[in-house]
């Protein structure tokens, strides 16, 4: 039976009695000595724990929480970076058969209130004194809060009932074999706290079966010939699914070894040192990348001019090659343009042997998933949901640039009469903690889960989506239009970072656009204009001009309604987790809006 053919009761039986902390056991068993965690040093050079050390460490983490009174059903909320201790931590507290909880590390106090009392955590475990210190602010408000542990403290600044490392990790380790009988497959792994941008986050509860149900399908998804030992960057923040399901849960089951990035901004730097073999980026990270590469060959006219012909060779044979349709001709020349072309760019970035390459968590323009491809980076677009405990929908290798590929192995997904994408599989979660009416609007009665996206689907069952239900953009004239269709097109014109359309209930859209600081300091050097800053750059006549000149060519495929007939330029970039962008780069539209209320107003007067 291929994976395609595959229900979700046949994945039931695949992964039936299976949870987190017996998978553990038996990669511990079959790679015990395999490189598991990686981390940079103050040195520079890298630390390592093999399985067996990284288990070790999680037995005594288990002994450790179960002294501290944490046990089966207790919930436990973490806060910390992408280090090593995360998936220490986070692991041994399944193997206590309680639930573990990641919240984002920009969470206010009165964030990490709501979120530690609405999951009713009874323990708390954060990294260093500033997570601590905010801890300690609402602590007073918390009752059902017993502890709190703190794992760096070099100066000694947490108060005595805080516990230190050494409680943590000095007990007798615990026997990890007994132990993994503990958690059940209906208990629940981890809550995933949604952004809250439109309300209260709420609490998405991901039981045991449906991680090990999830990775089974990804494992066949991904389509690698072998998982162990490949290397992967863990550096998006863990209290997001994808990162969750990429580098936490997948190297738990498939053995990957995973590096960790404490700092989202160092990824680039990281991908040089690491070179991955697999990497899950938000469509942010692969858009920098993009602009990097793209600012540095336009430097040189002659060389962008000779690189975009191997492009336009190559795109058509990379996919004819993904879809088994390539001559012999074709391969021995998309070679020769790797060769002369392509492969140093890769090198360059520290893609070079990236065997799957992943984008996700926000719409990235089709143009560019092709480019990636066409110099030799297999980028495919997946999507999915907290809800889905991360995916819906994959295609590895066989990609349709613009689509989101098709169902992954075991789940139904299909659209509704209205348009809008809903699944059904061992994926689905469980509901929102403390929440049956908004379970309810997501969940219906068969367990259609709702995703709250209008999509489309293709002959071959490929899935493109178009936008959130919520967000299309309804003009004055009564014409529905997609902002993130306008966004893609905007955020292809080579100077632009970001983007945000407007135009609901307007006369007409219009749109913010944010600089890429690198391909404007790029054209900054290239015309001569000289050391100026952002600001300065976005209102200098030659970048509006340019940028204005690339509008056309991005709207050419929208009809007069829905194109984009205004344009703001700000020379300000925008930020992962601030007022305009979600932690994974997603847009922040309510804040977009009140930060930039003057802005636009001013694209309406007359």
């Amino acid at each position: 039976m291929s994976s395609q053919d595959l229900t979700s009761a046949d994945i039931d039986r695949i992964v039936e009695g299976k949870t987190i902390p017996g998978a553990f056991l038996g990669t511990l068993k079959a790679h015990g000595e395999r490189v598991a965690l990686r981390w940079r040093k103050q040195d520079g050079d890298f630390g390592e724990w093999t399985f067996r050390e990284y288990g070790d460490r999680v037995a005594r983490a288990a002994a450790g929480l179960a002294a501290a009174g944490v046990g089966h059903g207790d919930r436990v909320v973490l806060m910390m970076r992408n280090i090593p201790d995360f998936h220490v931590i986070d692991l041994a507290v399944n193997f206590v058969g309680a639930t573990a909880i990641s919240i984002y590390n920009s969470s206010s106090p009165e964030q990490i209130h709501y979120l530690v009392d609405h999951s009713e955590a009874k323990l708390g475990i954060v990294e260093d004194a500033g997570f601590l210190a905010r801890f300690l602010e609402v602590r007073d408000r918390l009752p059902g809060l017993q502890a709190i542990g703190i794992l760096d403290d070099p100066d000694g600044v947490a108060p005595d009932d805080v516990f230190g490392r050494d409680a943590l990790f000095g007990a007798p380790p615990r026997d990890l074999a007994e132990a993994a009988e503990i958690a059940q497959p209906e208990d629940l792994a981890t809550m995933i706290y949604t952004s809250g941008t439109t309300g209260p986050p709420k609490g998405v509860m991901l039981s045991q079966k449906n991680v090990a149900w999830t990775v089974e399908s990804l494992r066949r998804a991904l389509e690698l010939e072998t998982f162990v030992g490949k290397r992967l960057v863990s550096y998006l923040p863990m209290a997001h699914i994808a990162e969750r399901m990429v580098s936490h849960y997948q190297q738990i089951f498939l053995g990957f070894e995973v590096t960790t990035c404490p700092d989202p901004s160092a990824i680039a730097e990281y991908a040089r040192l690491v070179r991955p073999n697999v990497m899950f980026g938000v469509p942010r990270v692969w858009e920098k990348i993009y602009a990097g590469v793209n600012a540095a060959i336009a430097v040189d006219a002659e060389k962008q001019k000779k690189f975009q012909e191997a492009l336009d060779t190559a795109g058509p044979i990379v996919d004819a090659m993904a879809w088994g349709r390539a001559t012999e001709v074709e391969v021995q020349t998309y070679d020769f343009l790797d060769q002369v072309a392509f492969r140093a760019v890769r090198q360059l970035v520290g893609l070079d042997e990236l065997e799957l390459a992943i984008t996700g968590a926000a719409p990235m323009p089709r143009e560019m998933i092709a480019w990636f491809r066409a110099v030799g980076v297999p980028l495919a677009e997946i999507y999915g949901m907290s809800e889905s405990s991360g995916p819906m929908t994959f295609s590895a290798h066989r990609v349709k640039p613009g689509s989101v590929g098709q169902a992954i192995p075991g789940c139904e997904v299909r659209l509704a009469e209205d348009g809008e994408v809903i699944c059904r599989g061992g994926n689905v979660f469980h509901g929102y903690l403390k929440n049956a009416e908004k379970t309810a609007e997501a969940l219906d009665d068969q367990e259609w889960l709702h995703s709250g996206d209008i999509g489309e689907i293709d002959e071959d069952g490929y899935f493109k989506i178009v936008d959130r239900k919520k967000e299309l953009i309804i003009t004055a004239g009564g014409k529905n239009i997609s902002p993130a269709n306008l966004e893609s097109a905007l955020k292809m014109i080579p100077l632009v970072g970001q983007a945000c359309a407007i135009g609901d209930r307007r006369p007409f859209v219009s749109a913010l656009v944010v600089l890429d600081p690198d391909a404007a300091r790029a054209f900054a050097q290239k015309e001569g204009i000289g050391d100026a800053s952002l600001a300065d750059l976005a209102r200098h006549p030659r970048i509006v001009a340019a940028i204005e000149n690339g509008l056309e060519a991005a709207m050419a495929d929208f009809n007069n309604a829905e194109r984009v007939k205004k344009i703001k330029i700000l020379g300000e970039e925008w930020l992962p987790d601030s007022d305009c962008l979600t932690p994974t780069s997603k847009l922040k539209r309510r804040g977009i809006h009140t930060r930039y209320e003057t802005e636009i107003e001013a694209l309406y007067e007359r």
